[in-house]
C-alpha cells in the first residue's frame, strides 16, 4: 500500500506553510511592535501591494478568507442588495452565512455560466430584470466573481473585462474573491494589474492561506475610496477580525510578495495538477469535468473507483451537487511520488 501520508488531495489549505513564510514569522517575532495593525509590517503593506498591483491601492490584512469577502460585501451592500455570483462561488455555497451576516440581510443571487464563470450576456439580464416588482425586490448591488473559479478554471482579462462593463452599466461595484488570486495570474501569464483594476475590479479579497501562508488574506482597495475603507475597517473590528498582532499577517503576506514567491508557488501547485490531470484523463473510465487550469483537478468516475482510492488511502473532496465527481487538489507541496501513487492506483483499481 502507498504511503497514506502523502497521499493528501484534498485541500491545500491542508498544505504546511512554506519555510520563507515561517522565516518570516520568526523575523517578526523578535521584540516588541505596535498593536491593531499599526505595525511596521502592516504599514508596508499600501505601498507593497501598490508596487504589485501597479497603481495605488488600500490594504487591511486579515487572516481568514470569510471574513476578507463578508467585511467587502458588507460594506459594498445595503441589507436589501442583491449581490450576483456564480452558483458554485464560494460565498454562496461554503462561508456559513457570513455575507448576509455582515450585509445583514443582502441575497445571494446566482448567475449561470459555463466552467464556473459568470456569463456577461445572463449577467445583464438578471439585473436589468431585478427591478420588475420595485421595492418587492432586492436591489442590485455588487457583482463578485471568483478567481480561480470553484470549478479550477481562470476568467481571462478581457471575460472579466466584459463581466466590469455589464457591472459599470447598472452602476454596481465588482468584488473578485481572489482566495487562489496568484493561481490564476501564473496560469494566465498576466500581470495582477490586468486582471483586476485595469479589467474593472474594484476590490479583491486576496489570499494567502492556500498558496504557502499560514493564515494570511488581505482586502485590497484600489483607487480612492475612504467611504469604502471607513466601512471596512469598522467591519473589522466590530467582527472580530482586527487582530491585535497582526504584525504575524502582514509578515506573512509580504513574504509571499518578495521576489515572486506566491508567484512561484502557485506556478509548482499548477504543474503538478497538470500533471496528475494529463494521466488521469489518459484513464478510459476517468473524465476531467472541467479545464485544468489552476490547481484543482475534478474527475469524474466510478463509485466502485472513488471507494478504491479512499480504500487506499488518497484523501480527496466528494464534490456537493454533483454524482461521482469528485475534487483533488495539488499544492506547491504535493510530492511527485504522491501523483505517481495516485496514478498507480488508478490503474490498478475496478
Amino acid at each position: 500500500m502507498p504511503n497514506m501520508r502523502i497521499l493528501n488531495f484534498k485541500s491545500d489549505n491542508e498544505a504546511p506553510a512554506h519555510e520563507k513564510v515561517v522565516d518570516a514569522l520568526v523575523q517578526a517575532n523578535d521584540g516588541y511592535a505596535t498593536a491593531y495593525a499599526a505595525d511596521e509590517w502592516s504599514l508596508r503593506l499600501d505601498q507593497a501591494f501598490s508596487d504589485y498591483f501597479e497603481t495605488d491601492v488600500s490594504v487591511l490584512p486579515l487572516a481568514t478568507g470569510t471574513a476578507a469577502n463578508s467585511i467587502i460585501l458588507g460594506t459594498l451592500s445595503p441589507p436589501w442588495g442583491a449581490i450576483y455570483c456564480h452558483p458554485n462561488a464560494h460565498i454562496h455555497n461554503d462561508e456559513g452565512g457570513a455575507p448576509e451576516f455582515y450585509t445583514h440581510g443582502a441575497k445571494l443571487c446566482p448567475v449561470c455560466g459555463e466552467n464556473g464563470k459568470l456569463d456577461a450576456a445572463i449577467l445583464d439580464e438578471t439585473i436589468t430584470q431585478a427591478g420588475a416588482h420595485g421595492v418587492h425586490n432586492v436591489a442590485p448591488a455588487v457583482v463578485s466573481i471568483t478567481q480561480a473559479t470553484e470549478c479550477g478554471t481562470a476568467y481571462t482579462a478581457d471575460e472579466i473585462t466584459s463581466i466590469s462593463e455589464v457591472a459599470k452599466k447598472h452602476g454596481l461595484p465588482m468584488h473578485m474573491d481572489g482566495a487562489r488570486f496568484a493561481n490564476a495570474v501564473s496560469y494566465l501569464e498576466a500581470s495582477p494589474a490586468e486582471i483586476t483594476w485595469r479589467a474593472g475590479i474594484d476590490v479583491l479579497a486576496f489570499g494567502g492561506t492556500k498558496n504557502g501562508a499560514m493564515d494570511a488574506e488581505a482586502i485590497i482597495v484600489f483607487g480612492n475610496r475612504p467611504d469604502w475603507l471607513e466601512g471596512m475597517h469598522r467591519r473589522r473590528k466590530r467582527g472580530g477580525h482586527l487582530l491585535s498582532k497582526m504584525r504575524f499577517v502582514s509578515a506573512q503576506l509580504l513574504a509571499l510578495l518578495e521576489n515572486g514567491l506566491g508567484h512561484t508557488l502557485a506556478g509548482q501547485a499548477n504543474l503538478k495538477a497538470q500533471k496528475l490531470a494529463k494521466e488521469l484523463s489518459a484513464h478510459q473510465h476517468i473524465a476531467l469535468v472541467w479545464p485544468v487550469e489552476a490547481n484543482e483537478v475534478f474527475i469524474e468516475t466510478s463509485e466502485a473507483m472513488f471507494q478504491h482510492l479512499e480504500a487506499n488511502g488518497v484523501a480527496f473532496h466528494r464534490w456537493p451537487g454533483y454524482r461521482n465527481v469528485g475534487r483533488l487538489v495539488c499544492s506547491f507541496q504535493t510530492p511527485d511520488e504522491a501523483i505517481d501513487a495516485l496514478i498507480h492506483l488508478t490503474k490498478t483499481g475496478p
